[in-house]
């Protein structure tokens, strides 16, 4: 794949240029409140917004996707630079490292098995999120500065609600309802966030005590140098490894969004690979990481946008609000953003499934809420590793159940439904002295304690026909099982015929000499004749 830059076509200006403006209308708030919720100060969150916006548009693969800092990609930074706090450079070298991996993800073109993730474990770290945004915002709502994590919140807010701040938790409440209930006719013109930036800024200046977000730098940002912490490039590597996933994944979940609104279709590998680059010029320009958003991709669709245009007219309007308009920025207050992100809060929780909890299997219900506590808890690394561990264990579990219900003995039962009225014939002349193990499907190590246990179980017989006709595909635990029963046969002076296998089958347990015991003129290719060849063997022996 060639990173090449889009064609920024001009047919569509004049919605671009709207579309592009109303998403940087609404992302303003947006990045100033994840960058100071990510710890890293509100002019992090506005260079996240203008770096991945700008790159993504220009090198990814979805006309119309707006991009820049969301609520989960901000939690994961967060843990990063919590983490690194005394060591920045690092923690922007994590948002790096970030970037080449969803630039390697594009070029290894593994964008159509990103959203390959379990949708419970999906489902458990989004509420997770939202629920991590609500909780860490509940002391700047009241006046207090926000301690790194939940755990320190809940503890510091008992305590803290007895000194709250009356003002700040006016102006919050009132950010919060305006987010809430702002009417969704004038959304169109004046997104909510911006009113309530707007209008609860302007009621803090003639209020006092109010805290606000200070000075923040304008012009150009600092470049980082990359730097690496060789003591924890482990947790280093993880944390990028989980950042770009969760983004390749956010992004691409947009960019379905926004093919079925425009009706288009985005190149998904392309994609990585842009956001990929927005990621790493971001970690390299000191700003958060970012992914496709969803509410501003929508917002930019319904006011014109359809081409990558509008995601560069997006970001450049950005980049003159951080260049000539940082006084203005200082003087919002904290309350208000935290309103904002109690709202972003409350949408990222995934509503969809809590509603049909009640109808959901059990096991999905189980999976969802141990990523939920651990997401809240301990970390997100750590919820989404063992979700999908435990998403994979429950799925093999249901698939050794469909395997081991394919596996069926055939000894006295000869009106069997597998066997063909002419093999029925044949085998009741077998009187009971010979054994069918019939295997069905792909065959795998979660079955293959099942196939012993069959086996063992069935009636002392003089000859053990192995049937294969059915199974597509074998692993390497059931061959080894399956040498393992022709041996014990072999052992007691059983004969051993295989019938039917496919060329992959054939492989795999010619590669493992799971069939060295077998000789090669008792393999057949249909049940006819092998029960026929059983025939003739108990004859002789007779």
């Amino acid at each position: 794949m060639n990173v090449k830059v889009n064609r920024l076509s001009t047919e569509n200006l004049r919605g671009d240029i709207f579309g592009g403006a109303t998403a940087a209308v609404i992302a303003l708030p947006l990045a100033l409140a994840f960058g100071v919720a990510s710890g890293m100060g509100p002019i992090a969150g506005l260079y996240g917004a203008i770096f991945v916006g700008l790159f993504a548009a220009l090198f990814g693969g979805t006309n119309a996707q707006i991009s820049g800092p969301t609520g989960p990609m901000t939690i994961v930074a967060a843990s990063v630079f919590t983490q690194f706090g005394s060591q920045p450079a690092v923690a922007f070298t994590v948002v790096m490292m970030a970037g080449a991996f969803q630039i390697m993800f594009g070029y290894l073109r593994v964008g159509r098995y990103i959203n390959l993730m379990p949708y419970p474990v999906i489902s458990g770290f989004m509420t997770g999120i939202g629920c991590i945004l609500i909780i860490l915002q509940l002391e700047p709502l009241i006046g207090h500065v926000a301690p790194p994590n939940v755990v320190n919140v809940l503890t510091a807010l008992p305590s803290d609600v007895k000194s709250l701040n009356w003002h700040a938790a006016g102006l919050g409440a009132m950010s919060f309802a305006l987010c809430m209930w702002w009417p969704k006719s004038l959304t169109r013109i004046v997104p909510s966030p911006l009113v309530a930036l707007v209008v609860c800024t302007v009621a803090a200046l003639f209020i006092a005590e109010v805290p606000l977000l200070g000075p923040v730098p304008s012009g150009l940002p600092s470049m980082q140098t990359p730097q690496i912490d060789f003591g924890q490039l482990n947790y280093m590597l993880v944390s990028a490894a989980v950042l770009a996933a969760l983004g390749s994944i956010d992004s691409l979940l947009t960019s379905l969004v926004a093919d079925n609104m425009s009706r288009s279709f985005h190149d998904s590998d392309k994609e990585l690979v842009g956001q990929g680059i927005g990621n790493l010029v971001a970690g390299f320009a000191g700003g958060l990481p970012g992914a496709g958003a969803t509410v501003r991709t929508l917002a930019n669709l319904k006011s014109g946008g359809r081409t990558q245009l509008s995601g560069v007219v997006h970001a450049v309007i950005l980049a003159m609000i951080v260049l000539g308009f940082g006084p203005a920025v200082s003087v919002i207050p904290h309350a208000a953003l935290a309103g904002i992100l109690l709202k972003v809060g409350i949408d990222v929780i995934d509503w969809r499934f809590i509603k049909r909890w009640h109808r959901a299997p059990r096991t999905d219900l189980v999976l969802m809420l141990v990523v939920l506590v651990l997401t809240v808890f301990v970390d997100i690394i750590t919820a989404v590793g063992v979700g999908i561990v435990l998403a994979s264990l429950v799925f093999v579990k249901d698939m050794a159940d469909v395997q081991i219900q394919s596996i069926k003995t055939i000894v006295d039962d000869i009106d069997h439904e597998l066997l063909t009225t002419d093999e029925a014939t044949a085998f009741r002349k077998l009187n009971g002295r010979a054994a069918i193990l019939h295997l069905a499907g792909a065959m795998s190590f979660g079955a293959a304690n099942e196939m012993m246990r069959r086996i063992v179980s069935v009636k002392p017989v003089d000859v053990l026909i192995i049937d294969l006709t059915d199974v597509p595909s074998i692993d390497g635990s059931a061959a080894l099982t399956l040498e393992e029963i022709i041996q014990r046969a072999l052992d007691v002076d059983q004969a051993v015929l295989v019938v039917g296998m496919q060329f992959g089958v054939a492989r795999v347990l010619g590669r493992l000499g799971a069939l060295d015991g077998v000789r090669e003129a008792t393999r057949f290719s249909t049940r006819i004749d092998a029960i026929t060849a059983a025939l003739d063997s108990l004859s002789d022996r007779s």
